[in-house]
């Protein structure tokens, strides 16, 4: 019996130290559950407080270079191709022979277009001196001359297609594809090879619409190949286009002198030096990533009490990934880099950073 009732007594103890738990973790999960309804309505985002900093004042900008000059030589007739002298690689000059079309048949064209002019040569002859003693009319003389004239030109034009035969560059520089092989049937226009020239290259890159007024033709640029870090290059800027594409970047060619390193196709890095001549200026930036819809709008969140209130802002220059502000921020504010998306004015945030 005594035994019973200390069972009974350990029982009720368990039943209520279990009952005391279950009520705990239950308002323990309550703590939690409206912790985490505090927090529904809030939104992540990343905050930076805006400060002044020495900003590098050069504006950079990549691209590839490009060939100077660069042709697709073709054929200027139809036939057959009988050698070809050059390969992939192969340096070559102007007006250098770089392959040959079969010209048997032209040869007996050539051939029958003299007969025809020393024929035509005769007659005339006949003519002036029968036109002196009045054998002939003045129509039938002229008709004989234009006749003579007619087989000139038909020596002259089987002359240009006997050169036609000889497929020559167009421009000095280098073989860097050859698509004709002996015994290819090439028509009038079909590209045989391509040349580049690379004794100098043209980095092609795009400047943008903040930047270009501050740049020149003629202008010297120093230049950074990524593939060949330990050598230093510079060129001078040759174009300029007088208009931007869709994103409001500007095309802007540098011509650089290849000292035989340089390919065309290398990714290069182009340094424009300010006009000013400053390398640093201490100025007030934001991040470009900060705008909530492009740095054109001017538009920023700043953190207010807890939420998101969108700002005007006048932007200056932008460097790399900073944008200068010329007014609407003085320092210190707490501005939201990230999940601007998701933004409006007077949003509540939570600041995960």
């Amino acid at each position: 019996m005594k035994k019973t009732l200390i069972y009974i007594i350990v029982a009720a103890v368990l039943v209520g130290l279990a009952a005391w738990k279950i009520a705990d973790n239950k308002k323990k999960q309550e703590t939690e559950v409206k912790e985490v309804a505090k927090q529904v309505d809030k939104i992540n985002v990343n905050v930076i407080t805006v400060s002044r900093e020495n900003i590098d004042t050069d504006y950079s900008a990549n691209g590839t270079f490009i060939p100077k000059q660069e042709s697709n030589q073709s054929s200027e007739i139809a036939g057959r191709i009988v050698s070809v002298f050059v390969k992939e690689g192969s340096r070559v000059g102007a007006g250098q022979v770089l392959a040959t079309i079969k010209r048997d048949a032209i040869e007996v064209d050539v051939t029958q277009a003299q007969n025809n002019l020393q024929n035509a040569i005769a007659d005339n002859q006949r003519y002036e001196n029968a036109f002196k003693t009045g054998g002939v009319t003045k129509q039938q003389l002229d008709n004989s001359r234009l006749q003579l004239k007619n087989m000139q030109a038909a020596v002259r034009a089987q002359g240009v297609k006997i050169n036609d035969t000889s497929i020559r560059a167009g421009i000095s520089g280098t073989i860097n594809k050859k698509m004709v092989e002996p015994g290819m049937v090439v028509a009038p226009g079909t590209a045989l090879f391509e040349i580049v020239n690379i004794n100098s290259l043209k980095l092609s890159v795009l400047v943008d619409e903040s930047q270009i007024g501050r740049i020149q033709l003629g202008q010297e640029v120093s230049i950074n190949v990524n593939v060949l870090p330990e050598e230093s290059f510079s060129g001078r800027i040759t174009f300029i286009a007088p208009k931007s594409d869709a994103s409001l970047n500007f095309p802007v060619e540098i011509e650089v002198q290849n000292r035989g390193n340089l390919k065309a196709g290398m990714y290069a890095t182009a340094l424009f030096k300010t006009n000013n001549g400053a390398e640093t200026q201490n100025m007030l930036t934001v991040p470009a990533e900060a705008f909530a819809n492009g740095v054109s709008s001017g538009q920023i969140f700043i953190v207010q009490n807890g939420t998101a209130k969108m700002i005007n802002v006048k932007t200056g220059k932008v460097y790399g990934d900073k944008v200068q502000i010329i007014s609407g921020l003085n320092g210190g504010e707490q501005v939201i880099t990230s999940g601007q998306i998701n933004l409006d004015n007077g949003s509540k945030i939570n600041i995960v950073k």
